[in-house]
């Protein structure tokens, strides 16, 4: 990456600068390639970052499926964290799990349930669990809570789960049901997909390990027996471990990563948070081979009012992932993305992935109920790790006077509506977004791959009347 002009002495935050076009010979979004280079096996640059409101095994299964990869919170003990795994690696790499009911269950089993996937239909099966049809949203409108849904169940096509999307696409696109049913060898439900998951399996490439499983990484933190901690969950099968905290250019750090590198961890192992090169350098000397960038511009994040601690992430990335590249590792950019391009930039200023959060709060798969505003809006409760919400749950085994005072120390704001988008209400969505302007990006830089993407990338720094200029009118206008 360079500067259009000469390197400013100041630092950058991503509404700071913009990416110049350039010379291309790439046609097509669709000729970019999107993987990582990291070892973590994502065929694209996005980690859903290890927040309790955001990772449960629905979000991991779900972002896998599209190449990505989830980090399960530290604050799950490493039996719930096997369980979870195991969940997510027995799942179908292109079919949705399906929510399954049966003839004689209520509309309001239904109903309880719906809010669970972004398709809104449950299946309903016979007693040998083989589809008899589907019931949606529309279905169990106007009708009393205690009709059983064999009443209101609706044809749907049923198709082997080894049939090609495309063939699924075809199916759907010549009826008006809103999934096609997934079934086994032995005619029962297996997974549903729909128009756009179809059309998504075609684009998207899933990570999946070497046994052709669904990626989840796991977080540790960096006390009591890390160690420990991080060979039950190596042992239940992640893919990627997360050892964080906020601070990671401490020593606390370096004795966790140290705990982890002596179980042999054989999977990538990755470390902060830090935002300088020397920060770099000190946990790469301990271990990691990915180093987490970004101290602050979460959006659940108030240390930098509170404390004034931190960095303007665009330039943190871009000194953190220099040093790295140096020593032959990588860094994700973690915090501080709120539009497609602030992804672009992290990634041209040299970041391998970019970490996702509360972004990722407001959707269908992220762990949370989904609750109604004053204005019947849908929404869902998210909370910084650092909130006294958090720590309060971290410190659950501690003593009252302990928990007391540790809950005085808070960083990070305790509950917040994440509303989500009715345009945009799952994840898979956003991360059509994030892919849509990723892959543009690079193709407005002539690049095919992400290395080329840093490569080729020419960065300008701009006004704040700069970026404003950039933003679409408000509707109304």
């Amino acid at each position: 990456m360079r500067f259009y002009h000469a390197k400013p002495e100041h630092d950058l935050t991503y509404d700071d600068v913009f990416l110049m076009p350039g010379r291309s010979a790439i046609e097509s979004r669709f000729e970019v390639d999107l993987s990582t280079s990291d070892g973590t096996g994502a065929t694209i640059p996005i980690v859903v970052a290890n927040m309790t409101a955001v990772s449960g095994r629905r979000m991991a299964e779900t972002v896998a499926r599209r190449g990505g990869l989830v980090v399960l919170p530290q604050d799950v003990d490493a039996e719930a964290v096997g369980a979870i795994t195991a969940w997510v690696k027995g799942r179908d790499t292109v079919w949705d799990t399906p929510l399954v009911l049966t003839a004689g269950d209520a509309v309001a089993d239904a109903l309880n349930l719906l809010p669970k996937r972004a398709h809104g239909a449950v299946v309903v099966v016979d007693g040998e669990g083989r589809p008899l049809g589907t019931v949606d949203e529309d279905a169990c409108r106007g009708v009393d809570r205690f009709t059983r849904l064999g009443d209101l169940v609706a044809a749907a096509p049923v198709l082997p789960v080894a049939t090609e999307p495309r063939a699924v696409f075809d199916a759907l696109d010549h009826t008006p049901a809103r999934i096609a049913v997934g079934v086994d060898g032995e005619g029962r439900v297996a997974g549903v997909l729909t128009v756009r998951g179809a059309l998504r399996a075609g684009i998207y490439q899933p990570a999946l390990d070497d046994k052709g499983r669904l990626r989840v990484a796991a977080a540790v933190g960096v006390n009591g027996d890390v160690g420990a901690k991080a060979a039950a969950l190596l042992a239940s099968g992640v893919d990627a471990l997360v050892v964080d905290t906020a601070h990671g250019h401490q020593e606390k750090m370096i004795a966790a990563l140290r705990a982890v590198r002596a179980v042999d961890p054989g999977v990538p192992v990755v470390a902060g948070n830090v935002v300088t090169p020397d920060g770099v350098r000190d946990l790469v000397e301990a271990g990691a081979d990915v180093v987490k960038v970004g101290v602050g511009p979460g959006a659940m994040c108030t240390t930098r009012m509170m404390t004034g601690v931190g960095r303007p992430q665009f330039s943190a990335v871009l000194e953190c992932a220099e040093t790295a590249r140096g020593l032959g590792k990588h860094v994700w950019a973690d915090g501080g993305v709120r539009h497609p391009r602030d992804v672009a930039l992290a990634l041209a200023a040299g970041a391998s992935s970019v970490m996702v959060g509360s972004w990722f709060a407001g959707t269908y798969e992220s762990p949370g109920d989904l609750l109604r505003d004053e204005q019947g809006r849908a929404y869902k409760e998210s909370f910084g790790m650092a909130s006294k919400r958090a720590v309060s749950a971290r410190t659950r085994t501690d003593s009252g006077f302990d928990r007391a005072r540790k809950g005085l120390f808070e960083e990070g704001i305790s509950s917040s509506r994440m509303r989500l988008d009715p345009t945009a209400p799952s994840v898979e969505d956003l991360i059509d977004k994030i892919c849509s302007g990723v892959r543009s990006a690079c193709t407005y830089a002539g690049a095919a791959t992400l290395a080329q993407f840093h490569e080729l990338a020419t960065v300008g720094v701009q006004s704040a009347a700069g970026f404003a200029e950039g933003r679409p009118l408000p509707a109304g206008w």
